[in-house]
């Protein structure tokens, strides 16, 4: 069993993580302010001190302990480091991901006692805490000798008490309001310094920061207190599931795996730590890889592939190092599992020569090599004739070899970094792929956007569907909206801005399977919301539009734009495309409209007999959000 210490935006992502499993946990908070739906989870309420917490995890088989508690929760950490140690169970760290510590413009302090000198040193007579309310006492000897303090707290009864017990006088309290531009209270209060915690991205610390520096107000910084050296961190929901799954294998049903972009951009940092780093420390196995959403997790890469080396590139003599890794897909039937991806990172060796000054950044060149496939046609958002690295992966490599070389103190140089991808067995499998049908010839392509593959079976994934639509149903919501993902959904809630969170539902693409249980528990109205690769799909009777299912039928598509009356021009590019998202801008916009019209009549004509007895919606949505019903 897992028991999770939450009660932070960190603890409400570890329970979104674990609900996927369709298993129980546990999920402990201190207080019952924090709104949190859970389908499989068991809610604690209650602080537990370190005898409890050993106790409870005795008596319970907690086998793992996720500790996703605020940062600056000092005793608790220590109780769960203490407890995990006699008990022999891991813990997994849910931390925060955090700016880069500056040092200009920000005054870091220790902690509350470090921060009461530093402030006093500088004369601060107007102080703006933006701590918390559980400060309040921690920084008495301030308020007490003549600083004006203001604290900004939650605006709940519970807090204005505790400050009340605390002997704070109300008149000197702000209240957080959700969304509110930092500046206002620090224009309001005219203050002349702030102090907050290292509370990382979610904590609202950069917004803080960039605040206070623009209004000239002086920042005071409280360093985030350390960690058990025991904790296995990681900082996202990625990294929590793949540690999960390490430690409790039984947990998911299926196991996650790696994106072929994930995979590259480990290859590349490996190729720079060998290309420079070598020399110093032992080499690592696994090798960090920051992610598109932030969060970085540890990559296995393989033994070194000999060292650093001379080579000849367009005449010019470069210095080499090549690194390998193993693609592991996890659970999802992917073609591409098991495959040797490598990256080769060269630098000119007149880079290496003093002189030159420092350049604004690196110039980092990414390539592909043997086995990456060449564009050959439009629409797929790459040129033709360049390699098929798509432009999430692309960047990802790019990002992370920057990071590496800043992490070993390179130089910044105008002479590239040339980072070169390859996949030995990239023609051969090619051509058991989409890729021959969509202009990609000679290879495979480097893909993904999150960096993570994350399997579902379907039994699962339907299941949490029907959990989903149960929650949405329980809300009293007058409509249920289901869309395919994030990205659909995001525009749809601009759509519907007065509808619940708990409003809408993901289908990812199981449209028909979302449409029945939302007959067989009577939901009234549905707002199906869809993109164009779907709606083509959808359209002409496929209810399941997964890839691997069903693609896209030109014809069928080129008689819908007759129907609009498109002409022959419009016929002959539908005919190239390779992508329906390319319909967009293949469609002429005074015919958009019309062409839309009949393809949600396709879909609705395709839907309405699973919604026999509730009323059906549906959304056409474009990549810029339009939305045409």
């Amino acid at each position: 069993m897992i028991l999770v210490l939450g009660g932070t935006t960190e603890g409400r992502i570890a329970v979104r993580t674990l609900e996927e499993a369709g298993k129980p946990f546990y999920y402990s908070t201190r207080g019952s302010e924090q709104d949190i739906t859970l389908h499989n989870g068991i809610r604690l309420q209650g602080g537990m001190d370190g005898s409890g917490l050993e106790s409870f995890c005795r008596s319970h088989h907690i086998s793992l302990l996720v500790d996703a508690a605020h940062p600056f929760a000092g005793e608790l950490h220590r109780n769960v480091g203490e407890a995990a140690g006699r008990l022999r169970i891991p813990v997994i760290r849910y931390e925060r991901i955090y700016p880069k510590r500056e040092a200009e413009g920000i005054v870091w302090c220790r902690d509350y006692g470090d921060a009461i000198c530093r402030i006093r040193e500088e004369g601060i007579r107007v102080l703006l805490a933006l701590t918390g309310v559980q400060t309040i006492g921690k920084l008495e000897t301030l308020w007490r000798e003549g600083c004006r303090c203001y604290f900004r707290i939650l605006d709940r009864e519970s807090s204005r008490e505790l400050a009340r017990r605390q002997g704070f006088s109300e008149e000197y309290l702000c209240y957080y309001r959700t969304g509110e531009d930092e500046r206002l209270p620090m224009r309001r209060l005219r203050p002349d310094a702030i102090l907050l915690k290292e509370s990382g991205v979610s904590g609202g610390f950069p917004e803080k920061v960039e605040a206070a520096r623009e209004l000239g107000i002086r920042i005071f910084a409280i360093e985030r207190p350390p960690l058990p050296e025991d904790f296995v961190t990681v900082n996202g929901e990625h990294g929590l599931r793949r540690m999960v799954e390490k430690f409790v294998p039984d947990f998911y049903p299926l196991r996650s795996g790696l994106t072929t972009g994930t995979c590259a951009t480990a290859a590349a940092v490996a190729a720079t730590w060998d290309l420079f780093g070598f020399g110093g420390q032992p080499r690592p196995g696994e090798f960090p890889v920051v992610l598109p959403n932030g969060e970085q997790i540890s990559v296995p890469v393989e033994n070194r592939e000999g060292f650093p080396h001379s080579c000849l590139v367009n005449g010019s003599r470069m210095r080499k190092a090549e690194a390998c890794v193993i693609k592991d897909a996890g659970d999802d039937p992917d073609i591409t599992d098991g495959m040797r991806i490598k990256a080769s990172v060269a630098v000119p060796y007149e880079a290496d020569e003093p002189g030159g000054g420092e350049a604004a950044d690196y110039n980092i060149v990414v390539t592909g090599g043997e086995g990456i496939g060449i564009v050959t046609l439009s629409g797929l958002g790459l040129e033709p004739g360049m390699p098929a690295i798509n432009p999430t992966p692309r960047k990802m490599i790019a990002d992370n070899v920057r990071l590496c070389l800043e992490r070993l103190g390179i130089p910044r140089r105008s002479a590239p970094f040339l980072v070169t991808i390859s996949v030995p067995s990239g023609e051969e499998i090619a051509g058991r792929t989409f890729n021959p049908r969509l202009g990609i010839r000679g290879g495979i392509s480097i893909i993904g956007t999150s960096g993570i593959v994350k399997p579902f079976s379907t039994e699962a994934f339907i299941g949490s569907i029907r959990k989903s639509m149960e929650v949405a149903r329980a809300t009293g919501s007058p409509r249920v909206v289901i869309s395919s993902g994030a990205k659909s959904e995001r525009y749809i809630k601009a759509y519907y801005p007065d509808l619940p969170a708990q409003a809408f539902v993901h289908y990812g693409n199981f449209i028909g399977e979302t449409l029945k249980i939302a007959d067989e528990l009577g939901v009234p109205r549905v707002t199906l919301g869809v993109m164009i690769g779907k709606a083509v799909k959808l359209a002409e009777g496929n209810l399941d539009t997964h890839s691997k299912k069903v693609t896209m039928n030109r014809d069928f598509i080129l008689d819908i734009a007759r129907q609009a009356a498109c002409g022959e021009e419009v016929a002959a590019a539908i005919r190239q495309m390779n992508l329906a998202r390319e319909l967009w801008s293949i469609i002429p916009a005074e015919k958009t409209e019309g062409f839309a019209k009949l393809l949600i009549g396709y879909c609705r004509r395709c839907c309405a007999s699973l919604l026999p007895h509730g009323e059906l919606t549906i959304l056409l949505i474009s990549e810029d959000g339009k939305i045409y019903v």
